[in-house]
């Protein structure tokens, strides 16, 4: 197979001095990303805030319809855009070609053009705002979008990186993007095709590779930035705010943990084994990578089966999926962190504290918990089963998640769901839905609470004489 270069930059610019190949990745598809000092990093930025006047002039409808273009290629079968997609995502992210398949459909149909007009809409109420100044009960303001977007993203779940581009092309922000290492190939397929649809647009992405920790390269980037995003640990997002300026808006998504509520409601009968199905896929998809994929789920006591019955439903449910959705391979650093965290929760079980269901040779794991257990490290794909005796005490036991709650899984809750979601919104959670809606939120959902389009832009005020 042909190395693929882990970069796409507009026409025009000076090609990379020099390339290498990312350690660890002879087995799969090589990749090669460019040997670059900050230099090139800075110029590569100066170009990218030439193209925001021309940038700005565009119609933010049109923008949309031509991103909307590129991203519906990634949805055709016929498409070879789609199938070099499906054939490098699952060397280079680690992934299963069958969830490769899921992951791709999964996102790219938020990348349609009918999905990112909507975006628009919802967001800031009239495209049109982006163009000029609108009428906005009883004022008149104007959204402007970045001079140049630096955005630095996670590795861990593919597409993620052409979500966070879209968005700040959607406000006519030239960007830079430096992907992680496991959602390199979408971000730059997505960049070339779009040099192929409207170079002019094109003129204003740059999709660049490097590793993780090249603060000089990363430095050169921010210090020419007006808006960051950053995607990763606490420890990564902490480090990129600290060294970003102080007249840039800084927008962080950092670790976050993600659980479900499961209520008597679904115990019942034939129920069990659907929600259990749900589950399993809500925390399998991404391999359990995803910040939207639930690590522990509550399972409310007092129905007909019990916490421990739809443990064993659960563990069915994953070791079906791995049928149908395998769980990609484990590096020999994860492939031991699971063999350690089985290990202690068999020795916590031969105590009574823990009981623990696993597929073997199959990295999936049920533990069955008590309420107040503590987090054991998740590695493949590891639920852990907690019962829940009151259904009202659940936000206290989400406390010490507060800061980093994001999205609650849930079912047969019945006339109870408004309450529990008010609960948990109150302890940080920025997202209560079923299980099947877990994997793949909508394009406009308040990602960490926020707006993923108006997090990115500022707002002039025009007021007539």
């Amino acid at each position: 197979m042909t190395v693929f270069d882990a970069f796409a930059t507009p026409a025009g610019t000076a090609s990379p001095p020099g390339t290498q190949l990312i350690p660890g990745t002879t087995d799969g598809v090589p990749l090669r990303y460019p040997a670059v000092g900050p230099e090139w990093v800075g110029a590569l930025c100066e170009d990218l805030r030439e193209a925001r006047p021309a940038l700005a002039d565009r119609d933010a409808v049109d923008l949309a319809a031509v991103l909307g273009r590129v991203g519906e290629r990634f949805l055709d079968p016929s498409d070879p855009l789609r199938r070099e997609s499906l054939e490098l995502l699952p060397s280079t992210a680690g992934i299963s070609p069958e969830m490769a398949l899921a992951v791709l459909d999964g996102m790219a149909a938020d990348w349609t053009g009918a999905r990112l007009a909507r975006l628009l809409e919802i967001e800031l109420g009239e495209a049109a705002s982006l163009d000029g100044f609108v009428r906005f009960e009883g004022r008149r303001a104007m959204a402007r979008g970045p001079t140049l977007c630096v955005q630095v993203v996670a590795g861990s779940v593919p597409g993620v990186g052409v979500n966070a581009l879209l968005r700040s092309l959607l406000v006519k922000g030239p960007t830079l993007l430096k992907p992680g290492r496991g959602d390199i190939v979408l971000p730059v397929l997505f960049a070339r095709a779009l040099g192929e649809a409207d170079r002019a647009l094109a003129a204003a992405l740059a999709v660049v590779y490097w590793p993780g920790g090249s603060a000089e390269l990363e430095d050169a980037a921010l210090d020419r930035a007006d808006v960051v995003t950053a995607y990763g640990s606490d420890a990564t997002v902490h480090a990129l705010r600290a060294r970003s300026p102080v007249t840039a808006r800084f927008v962080g998504y950092h670790h976050r943990v993600s659980v479900g509520v499961v209520g008597r409601d679904a115990l019942n009968g034939a129920g069990v084994e659907t929600t259990a199905a749900e589950v399993a896929r809500s925390l399998a998809l991404f391999d359990q990578r995803g910040c939207v994929s639930p690590q522990l789920v509550y399972v409310e006591e007092g129905g007909e089966r019990s916490p421990g019955e739809f443990a064993e439903a659960l563990a069915a449910a994953l070791d079906a999926l791995e049928g149908t959705l395998p769980t990609g391979p484990l590096d020999v650093a994860e492939a031991a962190a699971l063999h350690q965290a089985r290990g202690t929760a068999e020795l916590t079980e031969a105590g009574g504290g823990r009981r623990i269901l696993h597929g073997g040779s199959a990295a999936w794991t049920v533990l069955l918990e008590s309420a107040s257990a503590t987090a054991v490290p998740s590695v493949g794909r590891i639920a852990r089963v907690r019962p829940l005796a009151v259904l009202g005490s659940l936000p206290e036991l989400l406390a010490p998640l507060s800061g980093h709650l994001q999205t609650v899984g849930v079912a047969g809750l019945g006339d109870r769901l408004e309450a529990v979601a008010r609960g948990v919104g109150r302890m940080g959670a920025s997202r209560v839905v079923p299980f099947t809606a877990v994997p793949f939120p909508p394009p406009w959902w308040h990602h960490d609470g926020g707006g993923p389009l108006v997090d990115l832009v500022r707002w002039v005020d025009l007021e007539a004489e």
